[in-house]
């Protein structure tokens, strides 16, 4: 019988962890995918910080290092200034990467460091008690705000990829959902765009994918794919938010 999907090589053999019906395992498998198409393991990083996050220093089979929470885009730097040749790329969630570490992440940003950012935006601090993130939506109950999200108090959600792509020197930024099989589709092209400009030199690039957590939602998986359409999808616009290499063209 004829082969024709096997585990990519740039995974490990170790079984993903996560809670049913989290998404994480659709995103590691979309960017372990990409870079056994690119060829692009064996001269690959990752960081993985705090926060469920952090489990991807178990799973991608290439050279991986943990930072403290926030700090996943200053260790990137780091690394990328101390070996020009490696692809790097961080792997970070909203509480991680639009919270404490939203100083690391524009400032990265700003300079243009040539390093991959995968965001994954479940809307709620997943790891640590389903606390409100600064991604989580208007009236949205989480562990800390249990009559929902107050905006005169706290604010409105950052909308991290219309932020970063308000600055100059970003070169690709697209935002893609894991909630449907077509969507996952998609979201698979924009990680490989963005594999293939770090794996050329190019910028800055971030892809933020719209996931979920249905454990701290209270949900099952299924309700929490129709939960995210229905209420993330409207506030978080999919698409390409910059993309110099269609500006060079």
């Amino acid at each position: 019988m004829e082969t024709i999907a096997t585990r990519p090589k740039s995974l490990t053999d170790l079984q993903f962890t996560y809670c049913p019906g989290c998404l994480h395992g659709v995103a590691h498998r979309l960017i372990a995918e990409v870079m056994d198409e690119l060829d692009m393991r064996d001269n690959t990083m990752g960081v993985a910080p705090v926060g469920c996050s952090v489990f991807a220093y178990k799973f991608f089979n290439c050279d991986m290092a943990e930072a403290a929470h926030g700090r996943a885009p200053a260790v990137a730097t780091g690394m990328k200034r101390a070996r020009p040749s490696m692809h790097v790329f961080t792997y970070q969630g909203d509480g991680d990467l639009a919270a404490i570490g939203t100083a690391e992440i524009i400032h990265a940003a700003n300079r243009g460091e040539k390093i991959t950012r995968f965001f994954v935006n479940n809307a709620i601090y997943g790891m640590t008690g389903g606390q409100m993130a600064p991604t989580s939506l208007p009236g949205m109950k989480t562990s800390t705000s249990p009559y929902g999200r107050d905006t005169d108090d706290v604010g409105f959600p950052i909308k991290v990829s219309e932020l970063m792509s308000a600055l100059e020197a970003p070169y690709y930024i697209e935002r893609v959902s894991l909630l449907t099989p077509q969507d996952i589709i998609k979201a698979k092209k924009a990680v490989r765009k963005a594999l293939l400009f770090n794996k050329e030199g190019r910028g800055f690039s971030m892809v933020e994918f719209l996931s979920t957590c249905p454990t701290n939602w209270g949900l099952d998986a299924i309700e929490s794919l129709e939960w995210a359409k229905e209420n993330m999808l409207p506030y978080f616009p999919l698409g390409v938010y910059r993309d110099k290499s269609v500006e060079e063209a």
